[in-house]
């Protein structure tokens, strides 16, 4: 929850500062370079209320600096020794002029909860034989039996689901195939290859056959810093997480490039809408339209050949197929 709670107010502090970079150089990929580290405060990611936020330029280049000019001494009765008193005071501002903070709910997109395997990696893993008094479908707080070869190396596991494989839509590769996250389970005991496993969480029903995975130990990133990415992206949305095809703002898509092609995480691309044809009245005959930027994502997991992103903008519905780029 701590982590979660970091990244909220990172993503606040980065999105403030991407819009004043936006706002004042016309180019929000230069929110690094204006935030200047001064005397003032021991945290440049600290931005407390009553600070004043100020564009500066040294040297030519653009800075952020933040003058802070309440200062609170305990004890204080006056505007002496620097000290300024604090009275109440009522300030209306209107809730669409402040910036949209990701949602908790949304946030836990960013800790995936399914992966990209290789073909016959879930063939071989352990799976979910059945609940106890065979219970056929079990959920969190169950305890439930498990077969297969289990490793002394690891006590929790994922329960994956073998979702689609994904091809790539122009050369066919197979990119990876799709294990949809259902739950986690930790070793109880093992007799043989018969584990005896208490189900942890859930995030739909565990059935039968359903294959376990070692849980992975990634760190969750508390701050995300969006950039561009350093090669050209030419990739399309070739699936959204939860099986749906139509997109919009918040959606996980999983688009058809990955750390092969240099995506790292926190790089932002632009969703392009293919342009529409249309009949060309004057000279006759049919002509393609130029592409129309709809939105933005944000990659925040990479495979070797794909990446799970989060759309942080959608101007209209999004949808598979949609080619993604450059920003």
């Amino acid at each position: 929850m701590k982590k979660i709670l970091l990244a909220l107010a990172a993503a606040f502090l980065v999105s403030l500062l991407w819009d004043i970079s936006g706002t004042f150089l016309n180019s929000p990929w230069l929110w690094p370079e204006i935030w200047h580290v001064n005397p003032q405060i021991e945290n440049p990611h600290l931005i407390f209320p009553g600070d004043l936020i100020k564009l500066v330029y040294l040297d030519g280049q653009p800075r952020l600096t933040v003058e802070r000019s309440l200062k609170m001494v305990p004890g204080a009765r006056g505007g002496t020794n620097g000290a300024t008193k604090l009275s109440p005071s009522i300030r209306v501002q209107n809730t669409e002029d402040a910036i949209a903070a990701i949602p908790l709910d949304k946030i836990d997109a960013f800790l995936s909860r399914s992966r990209v395997v290789e073909p016959g990696e879930l063939e071989g893993a352990p799976y979910m034989l059945a609940g106890q008094q065979q219970h056929v479908i079990v959920g969190a707080g169950d305890q439930a039996y498990a077969r297969g070869n289990f490793s002394s190396s690891y006590s929790n596991y994922g329960i994956y689901r073998k979702g689609q494989a994904f091809k790539d839509p122009v050369t066919k590769e197979l990119l990876g195939i799709y294990a949809q996250g259902i739950g986690t389970v930790a070793i109880d005991n093992i007799e043989g290859e018969v584990a005896k496993v208490d189900v942890i969480r859930t995030y739909e029903e565990v059935r039968a056959g359903d294959q376990l995975l070692p849980s992975e130990d990634r760190s969750v990133d508390s701050l995300f810093h969006p950039s561009a990415p350093v090669d050209d992206i030419n990739a399309q949305i070739i699936a959204v997480e939860g099986g749906v095809t139509q997109v919009g703002k918040f959606n996980v898509v999983i688009i058809n490039r990955g750390e092969r092609e240099g995506l790292q995480i926190g790089n932002v691309l632009a969703i392009y809408k293919a342009g529409e044809v249309i009949r060309d009245r004057v000279k006759g005959g049919k002509i393609a339209l130029p592409d129309e930027r709809a939105g933005l994502l944000m990659v925040f997991r990479t495979f070797e050949k794909l990446s799970f992103g989060l759309v942080l903008e959608a101007d209209r519905a999004l949808a598979v197929n949609d080619k993604v780029r450059n920003p």
